[in-house]
């Protein structure tokens, strides 16, 4: 059938018509939403280069974590700056250190009203802001996991509900899933960052973690942005090593991997909507250049549309409200 027969435009007529048959709907349940903790701060901090968002003191941790879960948010993913950094980690690794604390106080709080997901790298915890241990300037693979595997369980012990390991250490997944399963937890699933860029859109989340590193980058670690097929190989790894979820990041100029990553491997998939992406929204808006519910909320849509069932983003509160309109 051919125009005239055919008119495209009979089912975009009426707002009841384009509903009726929407192939993407976007929803609350897709959102996860980051909580960045950090010790040694009596009041709620925002973070410059992302309006809108905050660093908690402990005592306020708890408050932040209920109206995400008030607004119907199924998940928060835990960020802990610690007081004290060094070379090791060491802060990472303590049973009471910052985010362990977040964690439990969280889970105590809520229970299973709002799953904690607990990232697990070490960049926030080291003095020299890399992802793993470093000797003569390089970032030793091997020696991080055992330390990836014990920052996992130490989140177990708290409660956490799952744990992201995002260091792109190789083996990440396998030496976590080993020491939760050893450890005896051994039902903690593993959300991946299975396709992790070194990319440029991560400036304001080094700000909201203080994590950027001293020296050199991450590009030794971190994906090259030009490889799409280097992340199906990086992926099928995390699949083979345990990861019960896979995960791209970033999402907005990754939607070709999303897509790829999804119909490759159709398992559970999350995508990271993240910060460079948000503030870049912010700023517009701000200047009054666009609409930023319609502009977020297309985003959004864009990323689930790709293939992604989970999208951990910074407006998914904002996103939340909108919804409900």
């Amino acid at each position: 059938m051919q125009y005239p027969e055919l008119r495209m435009r009979r089912l975009r007529a009426t707002q009841k018509l384009r509903d009726m048959v929407r192939e993407t709907s976007l929803s609350v349940n897709d959102f996860i939403y980051p909580l960045f903790v950090k010790e040694g701060i009596e009041e709620p901090e925002e973070i410059r280069s992302m309006p809108g968002q905050y660093q908690y003191p402990l005592k306020d941790i708890v408050e932040a974590a209920r109206e995400t879960e008030a607004l119907g948010i199924p998940a928060a993913m835990m960020f802990g700056i610690p007081a004290v950094k060094d070379e090791v980690a060491t802060s990472a690794l303590d049973e009471n250190g910052i985010t362990q604390r977040a964690i439990k106080a969280i889970k105590e709080d809520l229970g299973d009203k709002l799953m904690v997901i607990g990232d697990v790298c070490l960049c926030e915890y080291m003095s020299h802001g890399h992802c793993g241990i470093v000797e003569n300037d390089q970032i030793l693979n091997d020696v991080t996991l055992e330390l990836y595997g014990r920052v996992a369980v130490s989140y177990a012990k708290a409660g956490v509900d799952m744990v992201a390991p995002s260091g792109m250490m190789d083996g990440q997944v396998g030496a976590i899933r080993h020491a939760l399963d050893q450890a005896g937890y051994g039902n903690t699933p593993i959300m991946a960052y299975s396709a992790k860029q070194s990319s440029n859109f991560y400036g304001p989340f080094r700000d909201a973690a203080e994590s950027a590193p001293s020296f050199g980058d991450r590009r030794g670690y971190q994906m090259d942005y030009h490889n799409k097929e280097e992340a199906i190989r990086e992926t099928a790894l995390d699949v083979q090593e345990g990861a019960d979820i896979i995960m791209v990041k970033p999402a907005l100029a990754y939607l070709d991997m999303i897509q790829s990553v999804r119909e490759t491997f159709r398992m559970p998939t999350a995508a990271y909507n993240v910060s460079g992406e948000y503030s870049m929204v912010k700023a517009a808006a701000a200047n009054g250049w666009i609409d930023e519910k319609k502009v977020a909320l297309e985003i959004l849509t864009a990323i689930k549309r790709a293939g992604a069932e989970m999208i951990i983003t910074y407006h998914a509160k904002d996103a939340a409200k909108w919804l409900k309109e």
